[in-house]
């Protein structure tokens, strides 16, 4: 059963189990008779008794929420606030049951923070909390402040290798997500070249029979026309009907050479879902019109690359949960419209990724637009000709 459970149920999973093994203690604590409680401890354990199991409860609230998903959801300032809730809330339980407990729930947060917070504050708040419960120590435990001080210091060890390991399986993840989404990518381009391979051997079967197969029943067809004219009687009966069958035979062949010309499109359907698929963090709709077929091979490249470029920055800089792609094809020109819901931008900075897709839509006269506004997500707005000239197009452009 654990092992169907992947890396981040584990740790929700563990950390939840953590701090309820916590509420045990804490039930002795709160339950032990007066004549054990030390003098430094009777005035915290009689004000606070009900405030730790406050404390204790706000912490596995906090934990619950904050590792839903986790990994799989863009962490907002929501969250922010209640990493800070949830390391306030294992401070207090220390300090209003005058104990380490406390320390060991900063262990589980420790383990945690890699995945909600950036590093460099994920190291700055375990430090800080390190410092906080010091005076804990001190008032609790009766320690010097050279004895809680070095009580905090080995729990900054205990600390830091969970963080370390929290930080390791984050990382772990984002490597795993990544190979998925360039897994994606080469689905969608094996996909883009099998479809290339069977137009194009199509075009080449195509263009065997029109040119070998149908030049040879043409002139069959003109020799037995001649035939007919040179001879009579019964022979002259045969003639004709073996003219008949070879014009019948050369429509035929005609017509196949039509129907696989008609047929000669890239389904883009079936290149492009593939990109949708299992992307880590992202959920991607895709609209196309059925069918959506692109006669030339070097434009649906051009559209795969592109589709591929925006789920990648909607990925890696937007910050996004959600996608939406819509595909349209009106008087000869695809229309694609993209949307994310991401944190966006007061400028669009354009990266070798934009610009690179400019460069590949200005080849054949397409354009895009860029709109976004900071929290109004980001919007790509591209415009490729199917069927004109990429020349005209170009020079039309450029005026």
């Amino acid at each position: 059963m654990i092992a169907h459970l992947n890396h981040n149920r584990l740790l929700r999973y563990a950390g939840m189990f953590t701090w309820g093994v916590i509420g045990l203690p804490l039930v002795m604590l709160t339950l032990m008779p007066v004549e054990q409680v030390t003098m430094a401890q009777e005035p915290a354990l009689a004000i606070g008794r009900w405030r730790v199991w406050v404390a204790w409860a706000m912490f596995g609230f906090c934990y619950a929420w904050l590792t839903r998903s986790l990994g799989e959801r863009r962490i907002t300032a929501v969250d922010h606030g209640l990493v800070l809730l949830l390391a306030a809330s294992a401070i207090a339980i220390s300090y209003y049951s005058q104990s380490g407990l406390g320390s060991i729930l900063l262990m589980v947060v420790a383990c945690v923070l890699p995945w909600l917070l950036p590093l460099w504050a994920g190291v700055a708040l375990l430090v800080l909390c390190e410092l906080v419960i010091v005076p804990v120590y001190v008032r609790g435990f009766d320690f010097s402040w050279g004895e809680a001080v070095l009580q905090a210091g080995l729990y900054v060890g205990f600390t830091g290798f969970a963080f370390v390991t929290g930080l390791v399986a984050r990382q772990q993840t984002q490597a795993r997500d990544e190979q998925r989404r360039l897994n994606s990518e080469l689905r969608a381009t094996r996909a883009l070249l099998a479809e290339s391979v069977r137009v194009n051997e199509r075009t080449r079967i195509s263009r065997e029979l029109h040119d070998l197969l149908g030049h040879h029943l043409t002139a069959l067809s003109l020799n037995l026309e001649v035939a007919n004219h040179l001879t009579s009687g019964p022979a002259q009966e045969h003639v004709s009907q073996a003219h008949t069958l070879a014009k019948l035979l050369l429509s035929d062949v005609r017509e196949a050479v039509s129907q696989l010309r008609d047929d000669d499109a890239i389904d883009m359907v079936a290149t492009l879902r593939p990109l949708a698929e299992n992307v880590p963090g992202l959920r991607v709709d895709m609209e196309m019109p059925e069918p959506f077929l692109i006669d030339d091979a070097e434009r649906a490249h051009v559209l795969l690359r592109c589709t591929q470029e925006i789920i990648t920055n909607a990925v890696r800089h937007a910050e996004a949960g959600r996608l939406r792609l819509g595909y349209s094809v009106r008087r000869g020109v695809l229309q694609l419209d993209a949307r994310d819901d991401g944190r966006g931008a007061e400028i669009a900075a354009v990266g070798n990724g934009l610009r690179g897709m400019r460069e590949r839509l200005a080849a054949y006269g397409g354009t895009v637009e860029i709109e976004t506004a900071p929290g109004a997500g980001f919007a790509l707005h591209i415009r490729l000709p199917l069927c004109e000239p990429a020349e005209p197009l170009a020079a039309a452009a450029g005026q």
